[in-house]
């Protein structure tokens, strides 16, 4: 449990200190952030297991600040607000929160919620890591580096990686992208996959003379590799 890192990101520095204290005496490493745009920079930074997250913070609310963590990371949330509104939980959900806890709670329930989301995480990842030559994604942490150099992709780029490395020397055409990553929607609009094939080319593949990404022309893209 030593390693498991949370960030508390709740402006009422009694409320944040309580949960600190609480969350090392149980074996947690914790980090504190005041402010929703500041908290978000140490998401971008730091790496994090959990977000405890709180609504209603300064700089930028905690609607947005999950709305933009879930553009380049899956790292679990919980919100955490003194509204018992059961449309800012469904909101929060709907904008990717895992789950809800409303003030005033017991610690013993945020505990629970934590554990609960450990358990889940452990149940679809056990540090799975996928390895294309000197390109490493990290599953768990869903941390892609190359070379030793992170990268930072948005939500629909790491899908289309993951996908891609799960098949690896395995040509997906179009269709097939487009059915599991954006759905039956983008069909008729083929060209969103060059769109982001390009994208994710800069990222992982400009810079390095090795180069991951293949396109068989008239088929789809691979990534080949060992």
């Amino acid at each position: 449990m030593k390693n498991y890192k949370i960030l508390i990101i709740e402006d009422e520095k009694k409320m944040s200190m309580f949960m600190q204290m609480e969350l090392n005496h149980e074996g947690y490493a914790t980090d504190a952030e005041y402010n929703g745009r500041e908290g978000l920079k140490k998401i971008q930074r730091g790496n994090y297991d959990l977000v405890l997250l709180d609504v209603m913070l300064p700089g930028l609310n905690g609607m947005e600040v999950c709305r933009r963590v879930r553009q380049f990371s899956r790292i679990p949330i919980i919100m955490i607000t003194a509204k018992d509104d059961v449309m800012d939980k469904v909101m929060g959900l709907d904008i990717g929160a895992n789950d809800y806890i409303t003030k005033p709670f017991a610690i013993e329930e945020l505990l629970a919620r934590i554990r609960v989301i450990r358990r889940n995480n452990d149940k679809k990842s056990e540090d799975y890591k996928y390895e294309v030559d000197d390109l490493v994604m990290n599953t768990k942490t869903h941390e892609v580096t190359r070379n030793g150099k992170h990268i930072e992709l948005t939500k629909k780029e790491y899908d289309l990686l993951e996908i891609l490395l799960v098949n690896k020397n395995v040509v997906l055409t179009r269709d097939q992208l487009i059915e599991k990553i954006w759905g039956y929607d983008y069909f008729n609009d083929t060209n969103v996959v060059s769109v982001f094939i390009r994208y994710l080319r800069s990222k992982i593949d400009d810079g390095f003379e090795n180069k991951l990404i293949t396109t068989i022309r008239g088929v789809g893209y691979a990534i080949k590799g060992e």
